[in-house]
């Protein structure tokens, strides 16, 4: 009996040493995944830029309807502000009079997919055919080409990124929601964006907000107010020699 408790004994010892050798190890794996993230090591989209100069954009993601999108070009054309916009395929398809209208303004037109799909979710041939179909979708109406992607959903993942940049679309997110896809009122789409930008930033808005147009104004002149200047994404970001941190800012190499 003795025997057999010692051997017991022993047996949970080694068990015990295990499992505190596997709990280290799994600590020392968390740390490092922590510290891979914090580094920015992970593949990543663009989520603002790195300026001196008080430049911004203004961005319009297209997926649903088109009631609001008169009095949105109304308001850009009046105060001189292009924009860019990023339409779905099936949006593309089922207002191309829009989207002309849109690019013959002056505005940028990216894409935001094909079928407005978790693309995280999709292989690399999926990925592929979603950018390729929607900025063939796209040139078609406006002749120009489609540089710019922004994901669905903001969701994303290393493949995503990387195959994009390997085809020479650029990845764009943002760094100030104006929520308008909630039906916020005008006054409070006004109040998150006019409190959140700084010099680079990307603003999203969606170009059916039910107050989005009844917000720009107020935007756009409080805004420049604060001496700040309107470009499309496409002449804010960088296009090479630039590198991004881990909370997705895009910096020209020569700053680091």
């Amino acid at each position: 009996m003795r025997f057999i408790s010692l051997r017991l004994k022993t047996l949970l010892m080694a068990v015990l040493l295990a499992a505190a050798l596997l709990a280290g190890s799994a600590l020392a794996y968390a740390t490092d995944a922590a510290q891979v993230w914090n580094s920015g090591a992970r593949s990543l989209p663009v989520y603002s830029v790195e300026r001196t100069d008080n430049k911004i954009a203004i961005s319009f993601d297209c997926a649903w309807g088109t009631d609001h999108t008169d009095a949105i070009l109304s308001c850009l054309e009046e105060t001189g502000v292009r924009a860019t916009f990023f339409t779905v395929q099936f949006w593309a398809e089922n207002y191309p009079e829009y989207l002309k209208k849109i690019a013959d303004a002056g505005h940028e037109v990216g894409t935001h997919s094909a079928t407005h799909s978790y693309m995280s979710r999709l292989s690399e041939g999926e990925i592929r055919a979603e950018l390729e179909s929607s900025c063939a979708a796209i040139e078609q109406v406006t002749g120009k080409e489609v540089t710019l992607f922004r994901p669905p959903y903001g969701d994303y993942d290393d493949l995503l990124i990387d195959t994009c940049l390997d085809m020479g679309v650029l990845p764009v997110q943002w760094d100030v929601d104006s929520l308008d896809w909630k039906d916020l009122s005008a006054a409070d789409i006004a109040e998150r964006i006019l409190s959140r930008v700084r010099s680079g930033s990307i603003i999203l808005c969606h170009n059916n907000g039910l107050h989005t147009a009844e917000a720009l104004p107020i935007v756009i002149d409080g805004l420049r107010a604060k001496g700040f200047e309107f470009v499309p994404v496409g002449e804010l970001v960088y296009r090479d020699n630039y590198t991004i941190d881990a909370t997705g800012r895009q910096f020209p190499q020569a700053a680091q």
